[in-house]
């Protein structure tokens, strides 16, 4: 299992946030995040009070941003409350889930049944990580081709 800390990834990190429910790295085009072991991870709870601060520090609603959920640790997601994210405005371009288990990946297909944009799930953080910079490649030549357009 591939902690971010333990990684060649972590140097890059612009910023680290240490919330109750688990530590969260941000990057460029992506935030890393790995939730505590044994929490419940609901909107109400943690999700929404963090995604308002991304937004603000992102300065946008998350449409440019990639989450990557880093699942070293074991914790309960509470899949339909991605409905209220979406409900509330906000959107991602991609979210990643790297699973060290066959419960881990169990668990992310049933959350991308509630995803509404590009979902990938990973046995390795690295290959999250290529994952989440293609996407971030693919939308700035999706834009300058707009624009020459």
């Amino acid at each position: 299992m591939g902690c971010i800390k333990d990684s060649p990834f972590y140097k890059d990190a612009i910023h680290e946030f240490n919330f109750s429910s688990g530590n969260y790295y941000l990057f460029d085009t992506f935030v890393v995040a790995e939730i505590n072991e044994g929490v419940l991870f609901t909107w109400d709870d943690h999700a929404k009070p963090i995604t308002e601060e991304f937004a603000h520090l992102y300065d946008n609603n998350g449409e440019d941003i990639v989450y990557i959920s880093n699942r070293v640790n074991l914790y309960s997601v509470k899949p339909s409350d991605w409905v209220k994210f979406f409900r509330n405005g906000y959107k991602l371009r991609g979210y990643g889930v790297v699973s060290y288990t066959s419960r881990g990946i169990f668990n992310s297909l049933i959350e991308k049944l509630f995803m509404r944009n590009s979902f990938q799930s990973f046995e390795n953080l690295e290959d999250a990580i290529a994952w989440a910079k293609q996407l971030a490649r693919n939308t700035e030549i999706d834009s300058e081709n707009e624009k020459s357009a």
